[in-house]
């Protein structure tokens, strides 16, 4: 008995410590700031997307926001365009766009988007710079948060926080004043009159901003983004990636400058651990490419700074591709293998698509009109005549007001009847015409036949649509 109770404390202890084992617990990161020439083009990508972000939304066109999608009159403006909810056509259109663009810059260069340009990256930048200008460098913010609480590290996590909120309450501000004009929400916000939907996604953008660029960090990198899970699908041996060259490292080991290297077997990477420390997703690039590796290439910057100390050559971490670590050919050659048939098929769907798009919006006409047939069946006029009655829908996508003519044909001696064959129609506005067709019962040979409306513009002959419908005889 007293044998198969150590037994059963063994086991016990066992799977108490694989338990340990499996999980991990998430340690805070430290990135170490880094300047560089790859720092310089994240710097310079912050400021550009920021500005468009936070500076579109001011921006006027012919008396209107340039860029407001207005979800509650169902317009949506773009520049001189506008788009009604029939236009969904063209968001596919560009969400088709968008989706092969990731993956041709993928398939030629990794994960740009990740390390430069992708919101997450992004604000994580803005809130670690207003960290590093609070509580100090790398090294004094793992100081104050072991230090045990005071007057110093109370007031510094306060401003710290208070300049966070600040950040994300206006991000979540902006972001709503691209759907509700933002002239008018920050009037509403002055005087407190806010509606409960402009209040609820401003907090929920902004609290989203303050968790993520804040606290989860490179947590959203790693597990909660899908782009790291399937991005090896577009990666081949041809793709520039963020890459620790092995054969000029290894072996690695620390030395003094003045150290000739060779002599003592050792490779050129010194084993400073810059390359870690200022990494934003804590992974060590020279256990060679991590899904977890959004190609920031912070680690470039950092190691070409320990090579120039040291006296080496620079490049030591790079972009490079596979097939030049394997010796196949030299980094000079990386161009020559950018076309290749991934990104060939790549480019010319995407162009393909763009000119299909680009077309489609030139020749789009600002004018959209449904026909709809009265559900009354046909019936005489007192002349002896076959009428049908329909409505139709006529709506003006321009920012003026339009005079349209409204016509018939399709059978021989079809007319309009008594109604009006004029429609006046509002800038960005709807008209319903309610349109009496008329026909002799001798020019009728079928239960049904197609008829053609056409709706043109007095003062633009070129803005002109037809709709086609059927005409019932009785």
């Amino acid at each position: 008995m007293a044998e198969a109770g150590q037994k059963k404390v063994i086991n016990i202890a066992a799977s108490t410590e694989m338990e340990q084992t499996l999980y991990a617990v998430k340690q805070k990161v430290y990135p170490r700031a880094v300047s560089g020439w790859f720092a310089s083009w994240r710097v310079a990508l912050v400021l550009f997307t920021q500005l468009l972000y936070y500076g579109l939304p001011w921006l006027s066109w012919d008396g209107r926001q340039a860029i407001l999608f207005d979800l509650a009159q169902r317009k949506f403006y773009i520049l001189g365009l506008v788009f009604w909810p029939q236009d969904f056509i063209y968001l596919t259109g560009l969400l088709v766009i968008a989706a092969f663009s990731l993956f041709l810059f993928t398939a030629i260069a990794g994960r740009l988007w990740c390390g430069f340009a992708c919101p997450q990256t992004v604000y994580t930048e803005l809130f670690l710079w207003i960290e590093r200008k609070i509580e100090g460098d790398r090294r004094k913010q793992m100081k104050l948060d072991r230090q045990a609480w005071n007057i110093e590290k109370i007031g510094k996590k306060t401003a710290k926080h208070s300049a966070w909120l600040v950040l994300a309450l206006w991000t979540g501000f902006t972001f709503v004043g691209y759907f509700t004009p933002i002239k008018e929400l920050a009037i509403s916000f002055a005087h407190w009159t806010l509606g409960p939907w402009e209040t609820f996604w401003i907090f929920f953008y902004g609290f989203a901003t303050y968790g993520n660029a804040g606290f989860m960090r490179e947590q959203v990198c790693k597990y909660m983004c899908p782009y790291a899970r399937f991005q090896s699908v577009m990666f081949d041996s041809d793709t520039l990636t963020v890459t620790y060259d092995p054969s000029r490292g290894e072996p690695r080991g620390p030395r003094s400058k003045s150290t000739d290297r060779h002599t003592a077997g050792l490779g050129d990477c010194v084993d400073c651990s810059i390359c870690v420390q200022v990494c934003p997703t804590d992974i060590d690039i020279r256990n060679g490419l991590q899904y977890e590796c959004i190609g920031c290439a912070a680690c470039i910057d950092g190691c070409d700074q320990v090579m120039a100390k040291m006296g080496y050559p620079r490049g030591l971490i790079r972009y490079t591709t596979e097939n030049v670590i394997k010796g196949k050919y030299p980094d000079r050659s990386i161009l020559a293998h950018v076309l290749r048939p991934r990104t060939l098929i790549y480019s010319v769907l995407l162009l393909a698509i763009v000119a299909t798009l680009g077309m489609a919006l030139i020749n789009r006409v600002p004018l959209r009109v449904d026909a709809i047939r009265d559900r009354i069946a046909a019936r005489e006029t007192a002349d002896g005549h076959i009428e049908n009655v329909y409505r139709l829908q006529i709506i003006n996508m321009q920012n003026k007001p339009h005079r349209y003519a409204i016509s018939v044909t399709g059978l021989p001696g079809i007319k309009l009847g008594d109604a009006s064959s004029l429609a006046e129609v509002a800038a960005l506005g709807t008209h319903d015409a309610v349109v009496h067709v008329q026909i002799d019962p001798s020019e009728i040979r079928a239960r049904s036949s197609p008829v053609e409306f056409k709706i043109q513009s007095l003062d633009n002959p070129e803005l002109t649509k037809t709709v086609r419908s059927t005409f019932l005889n009785r």
